[in-house]
């Protein structure tokens, strides 16, 4: 099946060798996956562009009103088809900071400014609640064995590849969502997100040092791990700082908290989120985060490592920087799944950070495109099945052969592997 791809300067359009390479990486030491919102659309999340366009929908006083105190641009809120998304969370930075400043001098614009702030936070909200039936289940989304369907698949092959003393894969994300959480625990896959404790969850980065492994296997049986560990570089909709900590609130609490705030429009404060605002940078919140991000930079600079991004639209600077300073790394691996990406390296519609990426025409990245063809459904039916893994590597590397060599099926050299 033909696909839109590049490795390097080298078009992929062969699906066959797409996969051949996804087995080969996910054997490689490391393994990552870096998912952005995109990833959560198939359930229920929205991607940036649909978040601000539901914020200028159901806000257009408090997006005007924005407008007009040069928080956001007016092409912010021009016709969709030719609107240009700001920025949400630097555009709640700069709120954040404001609302310092304007309190402290004592500003009639206070109430306007929290009012617009709430609902720009309700916008985000709605974007990463997914199913607000979840949040009423103690159970989440353990019964609904459809929605989440291509999340269990993508975790499900991660860890059943790795081999006998690999680490556990990584997952890193941008959303604020409980996708990854809620899918894991569908399938009893255990999650290391920085969190330790049962009934008070208290941020402790020693946890991404330790792991899970069956104490009744020796040996070869050891194939696979019972963990990933999640990194949520922009926070979660169930953290809460308190006291000098930041806490994991249950889902079922957490789920009440969000739909009073939803319902109520005089709420200013959901209490719940906790997002990467730089006045509060300097206090427990920026040590987590930052911890976080320590995480991601140095799992990319490990030897053998290989990531695998889907969902992310480029939109953060911070992420940019780490993923082209990482390719530093001669080892790392890097895959992109981009529904932006046509085949065209120059195309303006690109966003600017992976038109840099392509322009670098690394061997060691390689872009999938195609629109609906680099979703997460896509990569989850690419990667190979764990259960029968060596026999996926030799029908792919016969089929590989076959175009050129018909003759070596009578001998084919990957039986070895």
């Amino acid at each position: 099946m033909a696909i839109v791809g590049i490795r390097g300067a080298t078009s992929l359009t062969d699906e066959i060798e797409l996969q051949a390479q996804l087995a080969s990486l996910l054997r490689l030491e490391n393994v990552g996956l870096l998912l952005g919102a995109g990833a959560s659309v198939a359930v229920g999340g929205k991607t940036m562009w649909s978040l601000w366009s539901d914020f200028v929908d159901t806000s257009a006083d408090e997006a005007q009103w924005l407008k007009e105190h040069g928080f956001i641009r007016s092409e912010a809120l021009a016709a969709p088809d030719e609107r240009v998304v700001p920025n949400v969370e630097q555009l709640n930075d700069s709120l954040e900071i404001a609302l310092v400043e304007w309190k402290r001098q004592g500003s009639a614009d206070v109430p306007q400014l929290e009012r617009a702030r709430a609902h720009l936070t309700r916008a985000v909200v709605r974007a990463a609640q997914l199913q607000p039936a979840w949040w009423q289940s103690l159970g989440g989304a353990e019964s609904d064995s459809v929605q989440l369907q291509h999340h269990r698949t993508v975790l499900q092959k991660l860890v059943a590849a790795r081999q006998p003393g690999q680490a556990a894969p990584w997952v890193f994300t941008t959303n604020y969502d409980l996708a990854v959480e809620w899918s894991a625990e569908s399938i009893d896959l255990q999650v290391v997100n920085g969190f330790l404790g049962v009934h008070s969850r208290r941020f402790s980065p020693q946890s991404f040092d330790l792991g899970f492994r069956n104490t009744q296997a020796r040996g070869e049986a050891r194939f696979g791990v019972y963990n990933v560990y999640l990194a949520k570089l922009h926070g979660s909709l169930t953290w809460r700082e308190d006291s000098g900590q930041v806490y994991e609130m249950q889902a079922a609490l957490a789920g009440e908290k969000i739909q009073s705030f939803l319902g109520d429009l005089n709420e200013t404060e959901l209490g719940f989120m906790v997002l990467p605002r730089a006045a509060k940078y300097m206090q427990t919140v920026g040590y987590v985060l930052g911890e976080l991000f320590r995480r991601f930079s140095e799992f990319l600079s490990r030897p053998q490592t290989s990531l695998l991004v889907c969902g992310y639209g480029f939109g953060d600077e911070h992420i940019n920087r780490l993923l082209t300073s990482a390719l530093l790394n001669p080892t790392l691996q890097l895959v992109v799944y981009s529904p932006e990406f046509s085949g065209d390296v120059l195309s303006p519609t690109l966003p600017p950070a992976l038109r840099k990426l392509l322009a670098l025409k690394n061997p060691r990245v390689t872009v999938i495109g195609g629109g609906a063809e680099a979703y997460l459904d896509k990569l989850a039916a690419q990667l190979p099945d764990p259960l029968l893994y060596d026999d996926e590597m030799r029908r792919l590397a016969k089929a590989l052969r076959e175009p050129l060599a018909p003759e070596a099926e009578a001998h084919d050299p990957a039986e070895g592997l």
